[in-house]
């Protein structure tokens, strides 16, 4: 049986058990130990499985605190990051199937909220929104040591590197943006935080107007402003008053769309 389907089945048996059953907040263990090859955990106590991936984390994180350069840190991350494969995959499949929130502790909850963090800090958005998702779904608080909650952290930290790579006239993936924005509707937050996310949308569907045709242009330069301008409600320092008059201007400079005649027919095919 591989890692991750022993650790999926010991977090589903964690899910299974009642609250009442557990002691200390944290859920029998030995189930999944058994079938690790471990020594069954004492009732009460972590598995040794989340008890070697805390101690891992852990050490990651005091050789991650000795490196001063940022670049050399998000190297580092990207080296460590499959280390946790194992363990994330057993918490993201159980989550697909477990009702919203109902996931229970596991003994290691800092690590897949890490992880995440570390995702989003290497640009590997892909795995930064699935890990997101999980997050969001089943309420995982994070680290203390990050100071916020788990959408403000996502959204604040996504928009800022989408408003980095802009600002150095580079491209964001709009997609990752937009799904962004879907995980959080609804979500009470800042509006500084949502006003960064929101300017960075509004400035990649700017970015497409100039090389678009005039009515790809039309409509991107319309989804942009309303983007921008709901940015500028929401923080009116947010800094996007140059860019919706320009795209305002630009938008005026196009030409009009042929009216459609509403009594034109299409031809009859030919036989």
């Amino acid at each position: 049986m591989s890692l991750a389907r022993r650790h999926r089945e010991y977090i589903q048996s964690l899910t299974a058990a009642s609250a009442p059953a557990m002691d200390g907040g944290l859920a029998p263990a030995a189930a999944f130990d058994a079938a690790a090859g471990h020594a069954p955990s004492p009732a009460g106590t972590i598995s040794t499985a989340a008890h070697t991936i805390n101690l891992r984390l852990q050490h990651d994180l005091r050789r991650l605190k000795e490196i001063r350069s940022v670049a050399n840190k998000i190297a580092v991350k990207q080296e460590l990051i499959g280390e946790y494969d194992a363990w994330v995959a057993g918490l993201l499949e159980a989550g697909r199937t477990a009702p919203r929130g109902t996931l229970a502790p596991t003994g290691a909850d800092e690590v897949l909220p890490t992880i995440m963090v570390w995702a989003i800090d290497t640009g590997d958005w892909r795995y930064a929104l699935a890990l997101a998702g999980h997050v969001l779904r089943h309420d995982v608080a994070l680290p203390a040591r990050y100071q916020r909650d788990a959408a403000t952290l996502i959204v604040e930290e996504v928009a800022e590197a989408a408003l980095r790579a802009q600002a150095a006239n580079n491209a964001f993936p709009l997609d990752v943006l937009e799904q962004v924005e879907a995980l959080v509707d609804g979500v009470d937050m800042h509006d500084e935080v949502r006003a960064k996310l929101l300017k960075a949308i509004g400035t990649e569907l700017a970015r497409g107007v100039d090389a678009a045709d005039a009515g790809d242009a039309r409509r991107l330069a319309s989804a942009a402003i309303d983007r921008l301008t709901a940015a500028q409600t929401l923080h009116d320092r947010v800094g996007v008053k140059t860019q919706i008059k320009g795209l305002e201007k630009a938008l005026a400079a196009l030409p009009a769309p042929e009216p459609t005649d509403p009594n034109t027919t299409a031809a009859p095919p030919q036989t």
